[in-house]
C-alpha cells in the first residue's frame, strides 16, 4: 500500500509530489495520459503572477504571493527557463485607470512587493510599442514568464529521482473505501493507499465525487492563443496585462523565456473540457484585443495557434479541503494556478500532516537537477562537451540549435518521453519557426533507435496520434 496516490500530473499535482518526495513517504502519480503536463500545463500564457488580482484574504491571494516568491529560488535549482521580466496593467481610460487603483490596493493587502502606478510617459519609454492612447498601468515587477511543462517536469522528475513513482495511462475510473484508506481503478490495475490527493484538472469533480458529494461544478473556459516568430519577440519586455474583468485576465502580450511573442487568450464557455480546438472567430478576437495593447504586431509571423482549457469552477477561489477522510482536493486551480502550485504543493503537505499523515524528512533528498542545453556553453564548453560524447555535435533541430546529445539525454530522463512532443517538451526540438518541419523525422528516427520500438509505433503526442502507417517493403516498392 502506498502512503500517498496523487491523481493527476499537471502542474499542481507534479509540484506536490515534489513538495512529499523530501520526505520517507511510498508515493504514487497515476496520470491519464502518456506523458505528464499535457492539460492545462503545457496551453497557457506562462506567466508567473505578481499576486495582485486575487480577492484578498483568499487561499488564492496567499498562495499566489508565495508561489511568486518561490519561483526565482526553484526555478534556478531545478534548471528550469525563468525571467523576471515585470508585469503591466495597462489603461485606456479613466474608468480603467481607476481599476488599476484598485488592483495596486489589493496588491498592497496581498504582500506584493515593489508595486507602482506608472503614467503614459514612463509606460512608453519602458514599453515603446504599447499604444499611445494608454493612460496609466499598474507596474508589479515581481512578475515574470517561465516555461511552464518544463516547470512540471523538473518537479516530476526530482520526485522521481527522490522514490515517487509515476504512472502514466492511468486514468482512475473507480475509488472505494477500504480499511486504512481507498483503492484506486485505474485503467491498468488497482492502487491502494492511505491517503488521495485529487489534482485532475478539468476532470476534479468527477474524481471528487466517486468518495463525496457534489461539492463544486467545473465549468471549462477555453482560450486562444497566437506564438509568434521570434521576430516579433521584441514587441513586449514585460507582460503586458490589459485591466481584467468579470471573464478573466483578458488578452495579454508578453515574450516568453525562448524570445517568441505570445498573444491570447480569449474566454469561451465550453461543454466538452477535453475539446481545446482553436476557433477562426476567437483568434480574430484574439488579434483585435490585443490591438489595443500593442497595435504593430505582425500577424504574418505566428508559427503556430494554440487552445488552452481553465479549470474554472463555481467558486471564486481555490478548493483545497479534506473532501473526506484521508482525501484531499486540489481542485479548481485556475490562473494563478500556475504561479500558485509550488505553495500548493506546500500547503499540501501542511493539511495532510494536520490530517495524520506522519511525516519524517529524508537526510539528503534531491532538490536540485541540472539540463544541458548546449546553444547556451561557451565555445569551450562546447568543445569539452563534443569531445566527451559526440552526440552533441550533431545539430538535429536547426531552428532552435537543439543537438542528438540533448534529444538522447531527454529519452533517457527520470520521466521519459514515448512520443516526438514529449522530446519537444523536454529538449526544445520542434520549437522554432519550421514547428519541426525539418527535424521532425530525425527526432523519430532518435526515439525510435534510443527506445527500441518500431518507427511506426511512435506517436507525435498523445494516445493514438501516430506519425507512420506502415513500412513500406523494399520489394513492394520495387
Amino acid at each position: 500500500m502506498f502512503d500517498v496516490a496523487i491523481i493527476g500530473c499537471g502542474i499542481t499535482g507534479a509540484a506536490t509530489a515534489f513538495m512529499l518526495s523530501k520526505y520517507k513517504l511510498n508515493i504514487v502519480v497515476l496520470e491519464k495520459e502518456n506523458d505528464i503536463a499535457l492539460g492545462a500545463t503545457r496551453a497557457n500564457s506562462a506567466i508567473i503572477h505578481a499576486g495582485y488580482d486575487p480577492e484578498p484574504g483568499t487561499k488564492m491571494a496567499r498562495l499566489n504571493v508565495r508561489g511568486c516568491a518561490l519561483a526565482e529560488t526553484l526555478s534556478r535549482d531545478l534548471d528550469v527557463p525563468y525571467i523576471k521580466n515585470g508585469s503591466l496593467v495597462l489603461a485606456f481610460s479613466e474608468k480603467e485607470m481607476d481599476t488599476v487603483r484598485a488592483l495596486y490596493d489589493r496588491g498592497e493587502k496581498n504582500g506584493v512587493p515593489g508595486q507602482k502606478i506608472l503614467s503614459k510617459e514612463e509606460i512608453l519609454k519602458m514599453e515603446p510599442h504599447v499604444s499611445d492612447k494608454v493612460l496609466g498601468a499598474l507596474y508589479a515587477p515581481s512578475a515574470g514568464i517561465i516555461n511552464p511543462w518544463e516547470y512540471a517536469l523538473a518537479f516530476a522528475e526530482v520526485a522521481v529521482l527522490n522514490g515517487c513513482e509515476i504512472r502514466l495511462n492511468s486514468g482512475v475510473t473507480a475509488i472505494s473505501k477500504i480499511e486504512n484508506g481507498y483503492r484506486l481503478t485505474t485503467a491498468t490495475d488497482d492502487v491502494q493507499a492511505r491517503y488521495v490527493i485529487n489534482c485532475a484538472g478539468v476532470d476534479s469533480a468527477v474524481i471528487h465525487e466517486m468518495v463525496a458529494p457534489p461539492a463544486f461544478t467545473i465549468k471549462p473556459s477555453r482560450g486562444d492563443y497566437y506564438l509568434m516568430d521570434k521576430a516579433e519577440g521584441e514587441k513586449a519586455k514585460c507582460v503586458l496585462f490589459q485591466c481584467p474583468s468579470e471573464l478573466g485576465k483578458g488578452v495579454l502580450v508578453s515574450p516568453t523565456v525562448h524570445g517568441n511573442l505570445i498573444v491570447g487568450p480569449n474566454a469561451v464557455s465550453c461543454k466538452d473540457a477535453h475539446r481545446v480546438n482553436t476557433t477562426m472567430d476567437g483568434l480574430q478576437y484574439v488579434k483585435e484585443a490585443a490591438a489595443r495593447s500593442v497595435p504593430d504586431i505582425n500577424y504574418r509571423n505566428a508559427i503556430r495557434n494554440f487552445a488552452g482549457m481553465r479549470a474554472n469552477t463555481d467558486k471564486d477561489d481555490f478548493i483545497i479541503m479534506m473532501a473526506a477522510p484521508g482525501f484531499l482536493d486540489l481542485a479548481g486551480i485556475k490562473s494563478p494556478g500556475l504561479t500558485s502550485a509550488p505553495a500548493i504543493g506546500e500547503e499540501a503537505v501542511r493539511i495532510l500532516s494536520e490530517n495524520g499523515l506522519a511525516l519524517t524528512e529524508k537526510e539528503n533528498p534531491v532538490t536540485t537537477r541540472k539540463v544541458v542545453r548546449f546553444k547556451h556553453l561557451s565555445s569551450d564548453e562546447k568543445r569539452a562537451l563534443i569531445s566527451e560524447n559526440p552526440l552533441y555535435g550533431r545539430v538535429i533541430c536547426r531552428c532552435e540549435t537543439i543537438t542528438e546529445g540533448e534529444i538522447v539525454q531527454a529519452i533517457h530522463s527520470p520521466v521519459p518521453p514515448v512520443s516526438v512532443d514529449g522530446i519537444k517538451r523536454r529538449a526544445g526540438s520542434g520549437m522554432g519557426r519550421c514547428q519541426g518541419g525539418f527535424c521532425g523525422p530525425r527526432v523519430l528516427e532518435i526515439l525510435s533507435r534510443e527506445r527500441g520500438v518500431d518507427p511506426v509505433s511512435i506517436l507525435k503526442d498523445k494516445e493514438g496520434s501516430f506519425i507512420l502507417t506502415e513500412e513500406i517493403k523494399k520489394e513492394a516498392a520495387l
